[in-house]
C-alpha cells in the first residue's frame, strides 16, 4: 500500500530523472529509496511501540534442571544407602538418619530457591 506521500515522492523522482536525465537516474533512485526505507523504519517504530511488553521470564522455569537433578541424586543416594544398610545388617537407625539427611538437604535447597 502506496501512501499519498511515497506517491508524491515518487512522481517527483520520475519528474527529476526526466529533467536530469538518466546519468542522474542512479543518484534518484537511491534518494527514493532511501526516503521510502525512513518512511518503513518509522512505522515498525509506531507499531513496535503498540505492542505489549512480553511478560518477565518465570524463574521457577529456569531451575527445574536443578530440581530434577537434585531428585534423581536424593533417590539414589537413599536407596543406595538403604540397600547398603539392609545387606551389611547394619542398624536400620542408620538407613534412617540417611534418608533424614538426603530430606534435609532437598528442603534447604527449595527454601533457598524461593529466597532468589
Amino acid at each position: 500500500m502506496m501512501t499519498t506521500d511515497s506517491a508524491n515522492e515518487l512522481k517527483a523522482a520520475v519528474a527529476a530523472r526526466r529533467d536530469l536525465g538518466p546519468e542522474y537516474e542512479d543518484a534518484i533512485v537511491e534518494g527514493f529509496l532511501e526516503k521510502v526505507d525512513q518512511q518503513i523504519e518509522e512505522r515498525v517504530r509506531q507499531r513496535a511501540a503498540g505492542l505489549p511488553t512480553p511478560p518477565p521470564a518465570d524463574q521457577s522455569k529456569r531451575g527445574d534442571g536443578q530440581v530434577l537433578a537434585l531428585a534423581i541424586v536424593s533417590l539414589g543416594v537413599g536407596m543406595i544407602g538403604t540397600i547398603t544398610t539392609a545387606v551389611n545388617d547394619a542398624d536400620m537407625g542408620l538407613s534412617f538418619m540417611l534418608w533424614l539427611g538426603v530430606v534435609a538437604v532437598n528442603v534447604a535447597f527449595m527454601l533457598s530457591r524461593r529466597r532468589s
